[in-house]
């Protein structure tokens, strides 16, 4: 049956209740045979999302970068010396269009943050290789934006961190696997 705040609500948790305590509430209000446990999480889950990536974006823009720079910024820097990769490898990595890809390269590049030359071993490609300023600023956008971060999830303590994340890497697996 329709048990909402089983498990799930602020009740449960001993805490205030949220907006999507709210929504759940009205969801069993109108229809209380619907299970909405998943509706609670997911709309969290969300939420968390939403708020999160704009604080990071905000961070980043500190440094000149948004989120998407940010990211084939950060694939580089992690991909180890000489930090070169080919479009195709971004875009895979990023699950970017080429086109979506190439215009964050013309950005980045027309900032020195990255330049593209030939690949010495295709004709035809081209290598992405990280500037030394580019590597600057993402190291310290990467500093600033795990700050922003720590801060947040500083509402958890350590072992809670910790069980979230292996909670959310089950469900993130259970997700993209239907």
């Amino acid at each position: 049956m329709g048990d909402v705040a089983e498990g799930a609500g602020p009740a449960d948790a001993g805490e205030a209740g949220d907006a999507v305590d709210a929504i759940t509430a009205q969801w069993a209000a109108e229809r209380p045979e619907l299970d909405t446990l998943a509706m609670a999480v997911y709309g969290r889950v969300y939420r968390i999302a939403r708020v999160m990536g704009d604080r990071m974006e905000a961070e980043y823009q500190r440094y000149g970068i948004g989120r998407g720079e940010f990211d084939v910024l950060g694939t580089l820097r992690r991909a180890g010396a000489p930090h070169t990769l080919s479009p195709r490898e971004l875009s895979a990595t990023l699950m970017l269009t080429t086109g979506g890809m190439t215009g964050r390269l013309d950005k980045l590049e027309r900032a020195g943050l990255l330049v593209r030359s030939p690949d010495p071993h295709d004709r035809r490609g081209l290598r992405v290789t990280l500037t030394d300023r580019g590597a600057e600023v993402v190291d310290q956008a990467l500093v600033a934006g795990l700050a922003v971060q720590r801060d947040a999830l500083a509402a958890l303590a350590p072992e809670e961190g910790l069980q979230l994340a292996a909670l959310l890497r089950r469900l993130l697996a259970a997700s993209a696997g239907v």
